[in-house]
C-alpha cells in the first residue's frame, strides 16, 4: 500500500532508536501493543445505550402569575 519495503523499515528502526535509546523500545512497544489491544476491544463491544429516564424538572417561572390562584 504505502510501498514500505526492509530498507525502509530498518531506516525507520534505527532513527527510532537514536531517538529513543534501547531502554525506552521495550516500553513503547508495549504501551504500543496495550492501546491497540484496547482499541480493538472497544471497537468490538457493542455500544451501551443509558435507558434511565432524566429528572425534568420544571423550571420555576417568578415573574410569571398565570399559575397564582
Amino acid at each position: 500500500m504505502f510501498g514500505i519495503g526492509t530498507q525502509e523499515l530498518l531506516l525507520i528502526l534505527v532513527v527510532v532508536l537514536l531517538i529513543f535509546g534501547a531502554k525506552k523500545l521495550p516500553e513503547i512497544g508495549g504501551g504500543l501493543g496495550r492501546a491497540i489491544r484496547n482499541f480493538r476491544r472497544a471497537s468490538s463491544e457493542p455500544d451501551e445505550i443509558d435507558i434511565t429516564p432524566k429528572d425534568k424538572k420544571e423550571p420555576s417561572s417568578s415573574g410569571d402569575d398565570s399559575h397564582k390562584a
